[in-house]
């Protein structure tokens, strides 16, 4: 008598990681690198400095603003890719800590982006000098700055941590990328507030595994091709 079929059988997607899907990473890095590099020209670190650069050429920030949403659309493939290299060594008390960290740092980011775009909307609707002798500017300016720079440096931190201990539990990369990730997690734990280029670290050490996860993956690639 032949066994009955199962109901409950699960059907295996043949969707796949692509090889090339570490550049999200790469990506997600230099597009920071190019946003931090546009605002800090444009937009001075002093978040009580008066505000003369509404009443200059906005359009650098503006560039930079409208790069946001694409960084943290890399940064969201990026994750998938370190979770994509887990397979069944993710774990779930590392797991949650690592995704949410990431989350919570794009929520952050996403938040004092969209902070300085309403400032940037109403100074292109009123006189300059009216919008930066108000309160609503002041707050704005200075709500940015605290997001930014406490909590989603912080968050990135924590996201470093995790991901650092990951590596080094199950070795999807090299352990010296996970002691870089502790280093530069306890600089932004530490001294985010007073680092002016504290925005950056993030970005650094992502550049970093993810170019190590791409060339990993090519060469297993030219190693299965040439197997064949």
């Amino acid at each position: 008598m032949s066994q009955p079929v199962r109901d409950d059988i699960i059907m295996h997607s043949d969707l796949k990681t692509p090889k090339s899907a570490a550049v999200a990473g790469i990506m997600f890095s230099l597009l920071m690198f190019t946003i931090f590099g546009l605002l800090r020209r444009s937009i001075p670190t002093d978040p009580l400095e008066p505000g003369a650069w509404l009443a200059a050429d906005t359009n650098s920030i503006e560039l930079a603003l409208n790069l946001v949403p694409f960084a943290g659309i890399a940064f969201l493939w990026f994750v998938g890719v370190l979770r994509d290299r887990l397979g069944h060594q993710e774990d779930r008390f590392f797991a949650t800590v690592f995704i949410g960290s990431a989350m919570l740092f794009l929520v952050m980011l996403f938040t004092a982006a969209a902070v300085i775009g309403a400032v940037m909307l109403l100074a292109s609707k009123t006189e300059p000098n009216e919008l930066i002798s108000s309160g609503i500017f002041r707050y704005a300016r200075s709500a940015a700055f605290i997001v930014n720079n406490v909590y989603a440096t912080k968050m990135a931190a924590v996201f470093m941590v995790s991901t650092s201990t990951i590596v080094i539990y199950t070795s999807i990369a090299p352990r010296w990328i996970a002691y870089i990730g502790y280093l530069f997690a306890l600089l932004l734990l530490i001294g985010s507030y007073y680092i002016a280029w504290s925005f950056v670290i993030l970005p650094a050490w992502v550049f970093l595994i993810s170019a190590h996860i791409l060339v990993d993956n090519l060469r297993k690639h030219g190693d299965d091709i040439g197997a064949r």
